[in-house]
């Protein structure tokens, strides 16, 4: 009899019991469920299923299809005990398996774990469990400071300096065994098994007992990592070596071969590849604490009529901040008393200083550069501005990007294969090759063993994608993921759209034009107190025209936007409608008398907004958007790297043309209404393009979602839109320009990494085979690949645009 288990889904997004019902009903035509019910007070689904028949993920994927979320707990662990892409594999799989565990990703290079579980299924003590189990520690995330960090460092640095100090007369005993350098003297003690025995110990079972731990704890949990090989390759050596010095007993024991100096030299070049890796991967980190030593340490607060200094984390919302001139301001808020300038390079990479005054809102982070400030605090903690980019920032980091998989799955299986070969090649050479030179044989099987750690292969991404990302921030770009990293590099199109993108998104009302010589004053008061219900930036820029004029706005009884073509309003028993001709055909009103002198305002940019009172054509007013200062030179760039650039628009064919004239952009998409915008990249899509949809990530957010990259404008302090994969922080196009360039470079470091990974095992394991490498020089052939791979990948950090 097939058993039968329970599960329950917490569920986002359901309104009334028709959602409940709904999923309810979807949830019971499934094969293998045997019952579902579904609550919408505590949204919940429990559903009793065979686990033979059904697994749990479908329930998932039908219950989102159905247009609810299904609601995950996110968590990041810090790992410990990871030596090699293999670990950071098992983890994955081991973890992927658990019931519940929706997502799981290991970065080796950030020693962390990133987590997607259903907290009703399995609960954080039992993933941590499990991890333990496996033989790694694992707890939650905690900041990672200097101090312990450097207390690592120094322990490891420890160990290389002693297993040096023993290894180093084992080296120079080693001279012996080799004609070319008979010449230099070697002290007879240095020859004497016993002395070597003695100094090798220490290094192979007190130094190295790291490598038997993780080697044990990999194999009891039937995987195979680094340690596994390290382990083998150091044992054959050494104990070979014991075997021969008990042989030795009452002959000439300084006329023997060993090999101790074999295990030692393998373990002091292992440890020292490490800690040249721990560093350089400390290093890759650079551009986080970058951005955390931006924060403000400490705050001074007003607290019962008293200023009092405080660390940040204290501050709460409402608190009343004093900021003297060139501090920084330690919190997102509002400037309630003072005026200053303040420095907001790091935000938007403009070093000349925006003047803010009462009213104003300013961002943590930044200086005040000349006057004093009272700021209330409306964001702290999480929620600011710095505390958004740093989080996307180590998102970013610690995500995996689609071509690791293949180096992953190799990782998975390539230490049992190195085994076989090594075993192989033993074999070979103690029965074929040289038959019954049972030393020669094991030499060979040390070097194939040590040669093919797989330790490059693991960190060739990661570290990568740690490196480009980070200097991608310091760019002002901040990308959500390594897999939007990687698609950026195979993007072929951009679509910009125009307002607030490709122009400033601040228009300015240039013309009011009357029918019949009206008055003017009186109709800009009612369109702008019409207008002043709406959020549209052209909208914002005739209510300001009206505040410029001292026009105070009238009453309005009734409001409709209409989107894509204007809005209609009710203001003082008249019934006022602003907006597109569509608009005014569609509600019976004929502008044909005045539509030459409206085409030749369009042709010079400007945006016309057409005006009908009680369904009578009443006149016009013009707006103008201008372009941004840098948009014709990003634009230009774009091309140069063989990009096809498109300009998309709700506008007018002649004002998005005359803008896409001045900025050097021949396709032209306008009159195209926010949903259809979508419709639009999908279009380009079907044609082969790769699309990359940049806008301000509101209206465009469909269009976002549905390009292959969305690139959403930001403002400094909104960096968290959702609909996007990278956030252009800087609000400039050049910033496209540098995402682009970022993600190229990092993807070409990638590749030469796992080249160079991938390569180095290719002909590093045929070489030992064949007996050309001895294992000392296998070893610092490993140790040196790691390194390398680190060091390449942190050119990215240097890397000049």
């Amino acid at each position: 009899m097939k058993s039968q288990k329970d599960i329950t889904l917490r569920i986002a997004g359901m309104t009334c019991s028709a959602c409940a019902n709904r999923i309810e009903k979807s949830l019971k035509k499934l094969d293998g469920v045997e019952d579902a019910a579904v609550n919408l007070a505590l949204e919940k689904a429990t559903i009793r299923y065979t686990p033979e028949v059904v697994q749990p993920r479908v329930f998932e994927e039908k219950v989102q299809n159905l247009g609810y979320d299904v609601i995950y707990e996110t968590e990041e662990l810090d790992i410990t005990g990871m030596t090699c892409a293999a670990c950071s594999s098992r983890i994955e799989k081991v973890l992927g398996k658990q019931q519940g565990i929706a997502h799981v990703n290991v970065n080796l290079a950030l020693e962390t774990a990133t987590l997607k579980y259903n907290e009703e299924q399995i609960d954080l003590s039992t993933i941590i469990n499990r991890i333990e189990k496996l033989g790694y520690g694992a707890s939650l995330k905690a900041e990672k400071n200097e101090n312990i960090r450097e207390k690592v460092t120094n322990q490891q640095e420890l160990k290389f300096l002693i297993a040096a100090i023993l290894s180093i007369p084992l080296l120079w005993a080693m001279v012996s065994h080799f004609s070319f350098t008979a010449f230099i003297p070697v002290p007879p003690m240095f020859l004497n098994p016993w002395f070597q025995l003695a100094l090798a110990t220490p290094v192979q079972f007190l130094i190295g007992g790291q490598f038997y731990v993780g080697a044990y704890k990999a194999l009891r949990n039937k995987s195979a990592n680094m340690d596994v090989l390290v382990a083998l390759g150091t044992s054959a050596a050494y104990f070979y070596s014991v075997y021969l010095s008990i042989q030795s007993i009452g002959s000439n024991a300084h006329m023997i071969e060993l090999y101790y100096e074999t295990s030692a030299i393998l373990i002091t070049l292992v440890l020292l590849g490490k800690l040249f890796e721990a560093k350089a991967k400390g290093r890759s980190s650079e551009a986080i604490r970058t951005l955390l030593s931006l924060q403000a340490k400490t705050a001074v607060v007003e607290r019962k009529g008293q200023q009092v200094e405080i660390p940040i984390e204290e501050v709460k919302h409402g608190d009343v901040v004093y900021v003297k001139p060139g501090e920084k301001i330690p919190v997102d808020g509002e400037v309630i008393e003072g005026q200053s300038a303040i420095d907001e390079s790091m935000l938007t990479g403009e070093s000349i200083p925006v003047e803010k005054s009462v009213g104003d809102d300013v961002t943590g982070a930044t200086v005040n550069k000349n006057g004093f400030l009272k700021v209330k605090a409306t964001k702290v903690g999480k929620e600011t501005a710095l505390a958004q980019i740093i989080r996307v920032v180590e998102s970013a980091q610690g995500s995996k990007a689609p071509i690791q998989r293949v180096a992953d799955h190799i990782s998975g299986i390539f230490v049992p294969i190195v085994v076989a070969i090594a075993i192989v090649t033993f074999f070979v050479w103690y029965m074929v090759l040289d038959p019954s030179d049972f030393a020669s044989a094991l030499e060979k099987m040390i070097a194939v063993l040590v040669i093919a750690c797989p330790c490059a292969l693991g960190l060739a991404t990661p570290t990568s994608i740690m490196a480009g990302s980070g200097r991608a921030a310091e760019l002002g770009v901040l990308f959500k993921g390594g897999e939007h990293l990687e698609a950026a590099h195979e993007v072929d199109t951009i679509v910009l759209d125009k307002t607030g993108t490709v122009t400033k998104g601040e228009p300015e009302v240039t013309d009011v034009v009357t029918e019949n010589a009206g008055d003017k004053e009186k109709l800009l008061q009612l369109v702008a107190s019409a207008e002043s219900q709406s959020e549209h930036p052209l909208a914002r820029a005739i209510v300001k025209k009206a505040s410029e004029q001292n026009l105070s706005l009238l009453k309005i009884s009734a409001f409709e936007a209409i989107p894509g073509h204007g809005i209609k309003a009710i203001i003082e028993d008249e019934e006022i409608l602003v907006g597109t001709r569509k608009l005014m055909s569609d509600s019976g009103i004929e502008v044909a008398g005045v539509e030459s002198l409206i085409s030749e305002i369009e042709s010079q940019g400007k945006t016309v907004m057409l005006i009908a009172l009680n369904s009578e054509y009443a006149g016009f007013v013009a707006v103008a958007d201008t372009v941004k200062e840098t948009s014709a030179k990003a634009i230009k760039d774009l091309k140069e790297m063989g990009l096809h650039v498109v300009m998309i628009t709700g506008d007018n064919k002649q004002t998005a043309n005359a803008i896409a004239n001045e900025v050097g952009i021949h396709h032209v998409l306008a009159e195209v209404l926010p949903e259809g915008k979508a419709a639009e990249i999908q279009k380009l899509q079907a044609q082969g393009a790769k699309v990359a949809m940049v806008g301000d990530g509101l209206n465009d957010a469909p269009a976002l979602a549905v390009a292959d990259v969305g690139m959403a404008i930001g403002t400094g302090t909104d960096v968290a839109i959702e609909a996007a994969d990278l956030t252009l922080m800087r609000g400039d196009l050049t910033s496209i320009v540098h995402a682009l360039q970022m993600s190229k470079a990092t993807m070409r470091n990638i590749k030469q990494n796992l080249f160079w990974a991938f390569g180095y095992n290719t002909i590093g394991i045929p070489i030992a085979a064949i007996g050309f490498l001895a294992p000392w020089l296998a070893g610092a052939a490993m140790a040196f690949s790691s390194v390398s791979v680190v060091l390449n990948a942190l050119r990215l950090q240097k890397m000049k645009i």
